[in-house]
């Protein structure tokens, strides 16, 4: 599947979400806010958009999802990593990117650049998972 193809995809799942109240929480290190834009429950499955920020020099912190994880990169450009600590992409503005779910694919998300990094993330979750689980970090020590 191409990106426009993918995008596309993603857009058709976002148009069927009612929009929700503001939420905000902390994914990672100081100055990472996520806020909730919309979000829908179809069957088991929970289906949130949710606007995540990296400010210069931070991480997500390393985490994994329980759910499918697909991000547009509307602003800056993320560097992400594997738990091997060896990069799986550098995503700059208007690029795509899916996170596997599942305790093995532990991962994290840092902006090494000078401005914010700013995701429209879509979450296919298991009805009532967290938005992501901490992991330990495997001995990285890039962020």
């Amino acid at each position: 599947m191409n990106a426009l193809s993918r995008m596309g995809t993603v857009g058709a799942l976002l148009a069927g979400l009612s929009l929700s109240g503001v939420a905000h929480a902390t994914p990672g290190g100081p100055g990472v806010t996520g806020q909730v834009i919309a979000q829908s429950t179809v069957g088991g499955t929970d289906y949130i958009l949710r606007e995540v920020t990296v400010p210069p020099g931070q991480a997500t912190g390393w985490h994994f999802h329980d759910g499918t994880l697909y991000a547009y990169v509307r602003q800056g450009t993320l560097s992400h990593f594997d738990s091997t600590c060896a990069s799986d992409g550098v995503y700059p503005q208007g690029d795509l990117l899916r996170e596997p779910s599942g305790a093995g694919h532990i991962h994290i998300g840092v902006n090494r650049g000078s401005t914010d990094v700013v995701l429209e993330v879509l979450y296919v979750l298991p009805h009532g998972a967290p938005f992501s689980r901490d992991a330990a970090n495997p001995g990285c020590d890039f962020e």
